[in-house]
């Protein structure tokens, strides 16, 4: 069953979370991959407007992050 997200999260004992997201199978995400030669960088910019657009509809601040390939 569910919980709201205020019964999840206390920002008063912890204002900072770590979220993390990695991708299935090894699967390449951004810069070049050297198996098949192809440049995946075009990515990279996609999901940081994502980031941003994201966080705008779910009210959250993010303190930082980094996409990593």
């Amino acid at each position: 069953m569910t919980q709201p997200r205020q019964q999840l999260i206390s920002p008063a004992d912890t204002p900072y979370y770590h979220c993390v997201s990695r991708c299935v199978r090894r699967a390449f995400l951004c810069g070049s991959d050297k198996v098949t030669g192809q440049s995946y960088e075009h990515r990279r910019q996609w999901l940081e407007h994502r980031i941003h657009l994201l966080s705008s509809i779910f009210a959250i601040d993010i303190c930082a992050y980094a996409v990593e390939s």
